[in-house]
């Protein structure tokens, strides 16, 4: 493998290997030796180059539950540098998310422990109360990809009154400081338990996700973006029982108002795809993305979401977009044919947001999320159109089994 050789793996994504035969027939036999020979050395020096990066990424893991807050970002740089320059070896999108899960997973870790025991050394020691860290987005979807930013909450036991309150609100704005300082971008949409509005006790959040659900809360528009971010809650750290009570009160919550479901599901239906024309790939016609489209907002977050919706419907305890849509189909509510398309999909437009992500980091353009398909190969293209399209049948089935009219 070489970076212009992406891992062909899954056929129905990257096309199928090449036939041996249509180099061959075209050969002697010294010819063949030859080629032999220099295919068995770029695969050898690529397994070294593998077998390296992993080293390094494991010596780098295991030390971060010892590093100082100073030596936070550096670790974390070099982790991203790894992944980026593995992932442009093998084109492997679920070895990415499963690494930069991993390894946020043991920072987030450590910036909680450091910052506990910041406060106790400052005279502020822990409340005698149990306390979880749970993500929510890409990371709680175990999707992480090379650019990230910070997207957590914090849920605390009951007991421990205004003081508990106090001891928290201290914590999550040294929480974000610190882990700002190890490289987690603020959020801009405030999804941080710096915010009051994402940390509380346990029975504080149920009484939030209540006024959500029962639509008593101000600003319904941003209460249901709210609930939606909630529904991928993961637990990383603290106390893990806490934290799976929580997630899974917020999954029963918006299982059970269906008026709140509905509303989600059409949200997710109505959301728009780059699909114009005869279902040809749609472009923007001027402007500063002239033959480009988002591929975020108009093909990859409607997937996400959509199968979201339908996973909650079905009482799907799964995260992860793929999880989820496994999941699906051994309960029967995806045929086999579908869920292949949903996970190609998936796999095709994560991959083209990965490589715009790496083109911002290496300066080569400063948008992540616009892409020119007609830069790309007419088979690449071609993948990303019917990707849009499985994504529009399956919109079809929410509407309809949600009778959205």
């Amino acid at each position: 493998m070489n970076s212009a050789s992406p891992d062909t793996s899954s056929d129905s994504i990257f096309g199928p290997l090449l036939d041996l035969r249509d180099i061959t027939r075209y050969c002697t036999s010294s010819d063949i030796s030859t080629i032999l020979n220099h295919l068995q050395g770029i695969i050898r020096a690529d397994q070294q180059q593998l077998t390296q990066w992993q080293d390094h990424y494991q010596q780098l893991v295991h030390s971060i539950d010892q590093l100082p807050r100073e030596a936070l970002k550096p670790a974390h740089d070099e982790l991203n540098r790894i992944e980026m320059e593995r992932f442009l070896l093998t084109y492997s999108v679920p070895a990415l998310h499963q690494s930069c899960t991993e390894y946020r997973d043991e920072l987030a870790k450590r910036t909680l422990l450091l910052v506990a025991a910041g406060m106790e050394a400052d005279g502020y020691p822990l409340p005698d109360i149990p306390f979880a860290l749970l993500s929510m987005g890409s990371d709680g979807r175990q999707e992480q990809t090379l650019i990230t930013d910070q997207d957590y909450m914090i849920v605390y036991g009951d007991g421990g009154g205004e003081s508990a309150d106090a001891y928290f609100k201290e914590f999550s704005e040294r929480l974000a400081d610190l882990m700002e300082l190890a490289g987690f971008k603020r959020c801009t949409g405030g999804i941080m338990p710096c915010n009051q509005q994402w940390r509380g006790s346990l029975s504080q959040w149920h009484r939030r996700l209540l006024s959500i659900v029962r639509y008593e809360a101000e600003d319904l528009g941003k209460n249901m973006m709210d609930l939606i971010v909630l529904s991928d809650a993961r637990y990383v750290a603290g106390d893990r029982s806490l934290a799976e009570d929580l997630a899974t009160t917020i999954r029963d919550m918006e299982h059970d108002y269906f008026q709140v479901l509905w509303g989600m599901a059409k949200a997710a239906t109505e959301m728009r795809l780059a699909l114009g024309f005869l279902k040809r790939i749609w472009t923007e016609s001027s402007g500063d993305h002239k033959g480009e489209f988002n591929l975020k907002l108009l093909a990859w977050a409607p997937l996400v979401m959509n199968v979201r919706i339908i996973s909650i419907n079905q009482g799907i305890a799964a995260t992860n977009t793929v999880e989820r849509i496994n999941a699906l189909e051994q309960q029967g509510s995806f045929s086999g044919g579908m869920a292949n398309d949903l996970r190609n999909a998936y796999q095709i437009l994560t991959k083209h947001r990965i490589l715009l992500q790496i083109k911002v980091i290496k300066g080569i353009q400063t948008d992540s999320h616009h892409l020119n398909p007609y830069q790309l190969p007419a088979d690449e293209r071609e993948l990303i159109r019917h990707a849009m399209i499985a994504i529009e049948d399956l919109q079809k089935t929410i509407h309809s089994n949600f009778q959205i009219q």
